[in-house]
């Protein structure tokens, strides 16, 4: 199997269970809590991502074996790092993306120095768009990570 088969194979499995561990699995309190300040919201995104990696996790096992992909370990395992740690940072931001003050997430300001404010404080769902991208974003890289390499 070529690297740009097995990225493809990955970024589907990643993406498939993104979706599966961001709406399915994750629970009410965690998705409500995990973009507040403090241990509180601390906690509630731990739990999640910790959730949302088990979900990709256990997606990229079972794939791994049953379509024979020959992901190394140590980058199938650096990918799936990848991925929660990107996952927190963007969901800590969850509820912020129209705050314009100076203690707004870093990336919630990355999105308004880029020119997304007006978008971002007109339209409620903007920010979920927001967030979705980036988390597909990352998740490209993390499959490219899982898929290089030699077999």
């Amino acid at each position: 199997m070529s690297r740009a088969a097995r990225f493809a194979a990955v970024y589907a499995l990643l993406a498939g269970s993104h979706e599966v561990g961001d709406y399915i699995v994750q629970s009410d309190t965690d998705a409500k809590g995990k973009g507040k300040p403090g241990p509180e919201g601390t906690a509630a995104c731990l739990r999640h991502v910790t959730t949302y990696t088990l979900a990709q996790a256990a997606a990229l096992l079972a794939a791994n074996r049953l379509l024979d992909l020959r992901l190394r370990p140590g980058r199938a395992a650096a990918a799936l790092a990848l991925s929660a740690a990107t996952h927190y940072a963007i969901d800590r931001c969850a509820g912020h993306w129209a705050d314009e003050s100076d203690h707004a997430p870093a990336l919630v300001r990355a999105a308004h120095a880029t020119g997304k404010t007006e978008w971002l404080v007109k339209d409620p769902g903007a920010g979920l768009l927001l967030d979705q991208a980036l988390h597909k974003g990352c998740i490209t890289l993390a499959a490219a990570l899982a898929a290089s390499g030699r077999e």
